[in-house]
């Protein structure tokens, strides 16, 4: 009778061991509050020596996109940031919607002025951009991608990060 009391002990201090423990956040969780504080930019407009080169390589199908002569958007992570991007983008990694459902969900988006913390570029004619003077940290690429002949734009999305004296190469 003791021993099978030691056995059934010994068993289930065996599967308490194997039970999952919580632990912090994995990388790249939103902090408890996502709330905009222009602090929590304050590191991306510090000047750096990291870079990224980028270029628009979304297709659907055969259809083609190009992106030349719009304006593509750098934005800095920041819980708030990161936050937005899930519900505009519904993901805070990498995303090709259409345009109209991005814009549709704006205001249901958290709200804040981050405009002075926005980089922005200009993409050429072969679909290239590139921003440079950058400190290291994570960022958001958001361009339109527009299909040649005509039809719906979508908007492009990928969390990149930066690291000091490298450029770093993105395809969206």
């Amino acid at each position: 009778m003791v021993r099978s009391l030691i056995l059934a002990a010994a068993s289930a201090l065996t599967l308490a061991a194997c039970a999952p423990t919580l632990g912090p956040p994995p990388p790249g969780a939103p902090p408890p509050s996502s709330a905009f504080r222009s602090e929590d930019f304050a590191w991306s407009a510090e000047n750096g020596r990291g870079s990224i080169v980028g270029r628009l390589t979304y297709r659907e199908g055969k259809r083609r996109y190009s992106c030349a002569g719009t304006t593509v958007i750098l934005t800095p992570e920041t819980g708030w940031t990161r936050r937005r991007m899930e519900i505009l983008y519904l993901s805070s990694q990498s995303a090709a919607l259409p345009a109209d459902e991005v814009r549709a969900r704006t205001p249901s988006a958290p709200s804040g002025d981050y405009s002075a913390f926005i980089r922005k570029a200009t993409c050429d004619a072969a679909g290239r951009f590139s921003f440079a003077g950058l400190p290291s940290g994570a960022w958001y690429v958001i361009a339109a991608a527009k299909p040649v002949g005509g039809g719906q734009t979508m908007a492009i999305m990928r969390r990149v990060t930066t690291r000091r004296d490298q450029a770093t190469p993105v395809a969206l």
